[in-house]
């Protein structure tokens, strides 16, 4: 390996590694509410968080996009030196977040209210669910909003960002639910204003970091040259194909639920549990699709096509040698994970025969997870819609109605061959693409010999 090549891999791992902290943080605020919550008289107000928070997730998960988009296009932008650029970008993209946040707090009640019965939550359960809910999508303009802070920052090479923003919000969201709940005595709905506060509280610390970072970058700070009519033009157009992309994901994963669903409650118990060891790995590996984002923008921006090639390399066996690793741990320790997850009589046993499908998810899906960093890297999202596309409508939604017959082995096949699909059909857009940064590669390095 050449020293260019481990220079590669440094800047890869530094970027990885707290992103997958921070991932790993949010895990760990899921089981403190559930430790708070789980100190109170009824089990009714966990599972109304549980099934809350659940469908504030999906429901906000959709505007992912403005963190993707603000990376890809922001990390470009540093990379040419283009502060003002960059500077724009945020008022933009802040623009935008603030006023979809506001229109899902004010509209998405009555959604929610409808997807709660699908659900199938218990009597002491259902009436809980709302209030929780409702105090709950009061953050969602500051959600979005730090979609894009987060997404800035990262643009712009802040490695650490995801750890300091995510734990502090975290931290503070603990401190908080152990205020209302246990010191005010308040249930779902102290929770869910903890988690309220705490948005707004990174959201505050977010901006701060932003303007540190504006303090180096040329240009100023604007709103009314910022959002003009070309500049939208290009925000609606990266960040409507991510969104197409994202509504394919979250059809793929509901159908999958749903599907389940009409195999019993057991079978909806066992996927759920296994769902969380997906979701898990896939957070995981998602560390090197943000490096790749960031750094492969970068390169891409300062037109430097040997770094975009080194920084190709480097994250893709990082990303290789990890899902190998998280399928190795799936097969070697996943049935003694199962049982220390659940309790339930035989719910272990039962979701232990669909291991193997977990044990293969994360090697086929470990090039569309890394393609998906590259691509927003590159600026390719129409590439990543269309292959989103391709999989979702012509693999998995008729295999998974085609293989009904197989029961819950066939939904698992199912999502087994989109992730397969999606890791080849992106590899097939992408190969032209390397052709030619090769080759921009070999030119270069012709140039600089000549001279």
């Amino acid at each position: 390996m050449t020293p260019g090549s481990l220079s590669a891999q440094g800047q890869v791992w530094r970027f990885a590694v707290p992103v997958i902290l921070a991932n790993i943080s949010t895990t760990l605020l899921g089981l403190a509410d559930t430790a708070v919550l789980g100190r109170l008289s009824s089990t009714a107000f966990l599972g109304a968080v549980a099934i809350g928070s659940s469908l504030l997730h999906l429901l906000l998960w959709i505007f992912g996009f403005l963190r993707m988009g603000t990376t890809g296009e922001v990390s470009r932008a540093w990379g040419k030196q283009d502060g003002q650029r960059a500077r724009d970008w945020l008022v933009q993209s802040l623009s935008l977040a603030l006023v979809l946040g506001g229109l899902v707090s004010l509209t998405a009640t009555p959604l929610l209210t409808a997807l709660v019965p699908f659900f199938k939550p218990d009597v002491a359960v259902e009436p809980w669910v709302m209030p929780y809910c409702t105090v709950r999508l009061l953050a969602a303009p500051a959600t979005l909003a730090n979609y894009v802070v987060l997404g800035w920052l990262l643009g712009c090479q802040r490695a650490g960002a995801p750890l300091v923003l995510l734990v502090f919000q975290n931290l503070l969201n603990i401190v908080l639910d152990l205020f209302f709940v246990v010191g005010l005595g308040m249930t779902v709905t102290g929770v869910a204003l903890a988690s309220v506060l705490a948005e707004y509280a990174s959201l505050g610390l977010g901006l701060v970091l932003c303007w540190r970072v504006c303090g180096g970058l040329s240009g100023r700070l604007r709103w009314a040259g910022a959002v003009t009519l070309s500049g939208l033009a290009v925000l609606v157009t990266v960040n409507r194909q991510l969104l197409v992309r994202n509504l394919c994901l979250l059809s793929v994963f509901l159908l999958f639920v749903l599907w389940g669903s009409h195999e019993g409650a057991a079978v909806l118990a066992v996927n759920a549990l296994l769902l969380n060891f997906f979701f898990l790995s896939s957070q995981v590996l998602d560390g090197f699709a943000f490096a790749a984002e960031a750094l492969v923008g970068r390169a891409l921006g300062a037109g430097r096509p040997s770094q975009v090639v080194s920084v190709l390399w480097a994250t893709l066996l990082s990303s290789t040698l990890l899902s190998v690793l998280l399928s190795l741990i799936t097969a070697l320790g996943g049935e003694a994970l199962l049982r220390l997850l659940t309790d339930i009589p035989g719910l272990a046993a039962q979701a232990a025969q669909f291991l193997p499908f977990l044990v293969a998810l994360p090697v086929l899906g470990v090039i569309c997870f890394w393609l998906d960093g590259v691509f927003i890297g590159l600026g390719l999202t129409g590439l990543m819609q269309g292959t989103m596309l391709l999989s979702t409508c012509l693999v998995f939604i008729p295999l998974g109605y085609g293989t009904r017959f197989m029961g819950n082995e066939g939904l698992w096949l199912a999502l087994c061959a989109f992730m397969l699909v999606r890791s080849a059909s992106m590899l097939g857009c992408f190969v032209p693409e390397m052709g030619r940064l090769s080759g921009s590669c070999c030119r270069s390095e012709g140039t600089l010999s000549s001279q």
